[in-house]
């Protein structure tokens, strides 16, 4: 089981997961609990044994040299951090790891043994997939819940997805079988350009992330990196005419499908996003 270091009670507490490896394109949904847990200063307060779980011939431990000059080994884990963001009147709970290796069940009850040890009382996790999606377009982001309540608050859907699953349906999964709410969002990240990071990618999901919290989370670089992002990709494809052909063939085809009556409400949404940012940024009366 998973020891929890001493954390102070926390309020109404929200977990947010994600997991490197076949759930991750481009790394964009580890990148969201990583920038989390920058802008939030999250303090880690426990962590899976990984010799139970990972292949360290898949997951090889990591060796470097720490602030005091001394070598160190570093295990691949999942860590469980907490946070308590300034405007945001609930805790959240990050959970940061890596998709396990074996016994992936006992793995997700450890995880929501300690979730239910510290409170946690919804749970969303991230995702991230390869799709037929064009980068100059919005990143779309799927959202599904599991229980009808969820679905229609947030305005989502229940999945109807069947084929393969990676640990982020196993983990969602185990927590309708224990009764805990959970959602989940999904960013379709341009196949054509899958190599790591993707912060467009990443932008979307935390999109969805401050629509569900009703909360303005600080972006820091992302939408400078996201920007220029779009531009490294831009001049891939001025150099490649099979490539520039192929990305205005989607861009076609995803204008087709976004007329202003399905995108009008997607619109309004990044309108309110910005305008709560605007009122977050604007100083307080002298």
């Amino acid at each position: 089981m998973i020891e929890i270091d001493a954390a102070p009670d926390l309020v109404d507490p929200i977990v947010i997961a994600a997991f490197e490896g076949w759930n991750d394109a481009a790394d964009a949904a580890s990148g969201v609990v990583d920038h989390l847990m920058t802008v939030w200063n999250a303090r880690v307060v426990g962590a899976v044994d990984p010799e139970d779980f990972y292949d360290f011939q898949v997951n090889r431990p990591m060796v470097g040299t720490d602030e005091h000059g001394y070598r160190r080994l570093t295990w691949p884990t999942t860590q469980i951090a907490v946070a308590s963001p300034p405007d945001l009147d609930r805790d959240v709970i990050l959970i940061r790891g890596i998709e396990p290796s074996m016994r992936w069940r006992q793995f997700c009850a450890e995880l929501l043994a300690a979730v239910d040890e510290l409170g946690g009382e919804l749970v969303v996790t991230l995702g991230a997939l390869l799709a037929d999606s064009p980068h100059t377009r919005p990143i779309p982001v799927n959202g599904t819940a599991t229980e009808p309540e969820l679905v229609d608050r947030l305005k989502l859907e229940h999945s109807t997805y069947e084929g393969p699953t990676g640990i982020v349906g196993v983990f969602q999964d185990a927590c309708v079988k224990l009764d805990v709410p959970a959602v989940s969002y999904w960013a379709a990240v341009p196949h054509y350009v899958a190599q790591p990071p993707c912060p467009k990618a990443t932008l979307a999901l935390i999109g969805q992330l401050e629509d569900l919290l009703e909360v303005s989370i600080p972006l820091g670089d992302l939408p400078e990196d996201s920007r220029a992002w779009e531009r490294g990709v831009d001049e891939l494809a001025e150099e490649d005419e099979d490539i520039a052909d192929y990305v205005r063939s989607l861009e076609e085809t995803r204008d087709t499908a976004d007329l202003p009556e399905a995108s009008g409400e997607a619109i309004a949404r990044e309108f309110e996003r910005y305008l709560k940012r605007r009122g977050d940024e604007e100083p307080g009366p002298a």
